[in-house]
């Protein structure tokens, strides 16, 4: 049973569109970025007391057996915590997905169109290899840039309102 536990919990696979994908473990440079993120974000988050940042992996369950994602970052607004489980079942605030080589379709088209067809608040899309962040946001039934910077500047957040990321401070080494 506890061997069973332990493999679950650290299972990789996704379901996208009723498939299911393994993804490979990621490179340190994508742990890295993950981790900065969250050294930003997740301070502000508690100082303001907004709810609750996740780190990857963990199920995000939008549609039993046909849609089950793990973003690399994820925010609940702590009005909407009731959507935390056992894992997240239901609609997060903020999904974050850093693009690494081989997952660029995945993220940026499939993982968009989901994300986006059950309307995630804001969607932060991170290009390593561009030393870029977009964070895109649903408006009516479509993402639109909220806010970009690419290599220097800073990008602001709609849903942790009053968040600003310096993306220097996402990519350095």
């Amino acid at each position: 049973m506890g061997t069973q536990t332990l493999e679950r919990d650290f299972d990789l696979t996704e379901i996208i569109n009723g498939v299911e994908v393994m993804s490979p473990s990621p490179f340190e440079k994508h742990q890295r970025i993950v981790l900065n993120l969250s050294d930003i974000i997740s301070p502000y988050v508690r100082k303001n007391k907004l709810g609750r940042l996740h780190l990857s992996p963990l199920d995000v369950i939008l549609k039993e057996g046909q849609q089950r994602l793990q973003p690399d970052l994820l925010f609940i607004r702590k009005e909407n915590m009731a959507i935390v489980q056992d894992w997240i079942r239901g609609v997060p605030d903020m999904v974050c997905e850093i693009v690494s080589k081989g997952s660029h379709g995945k993220d940026t088209i499939t993982k968009k169109d989901i994300y986006e067809r059950y309307r995630v608040p804001e969607y932060w899309i991170v290009l390593p290899e561009l030393e870029t962040i977009e964070v895109l946001t649903i408006e009516g039934d479509r993402y639109e840039i909220f806010s970009i910077a690419e290599g220097e500047g800073v990008v602001k957040s709609k849903v942790m309102e009053g968040l600003k990321v310096d993306v220097k401070d996402v990519f350095e080494e």
